[in-house]
């Protein structure tokens, strides 16, 4: 199988400044707009919003 040339690697940043994040893979010519889901915080434990953000 090819890899997709397509996708960038995004890294979702927890609003509770936990300090937790996930990464995901985001195709930017499909999807322009920067990606905000609620999702688990483990350190936090419970559902908190994740931002998109650079990934260093």
């Amino acid at each position: 199988m090819a890899k997709s040339k397509n996708t960038v690697l995004i890294k979702l940043a927890s609003t509770a400044d936990t300090g937790y994040y996930y990464l995901r893979k985001k195709n930017p010519k499909k999807l322009t707009e920067k990606i905000e889901l609620k999702k688990y915080d483990p350190v936090a434990r419970k559902h908190v919003l994740f931002k998109e953000t650079k990934l260093k």
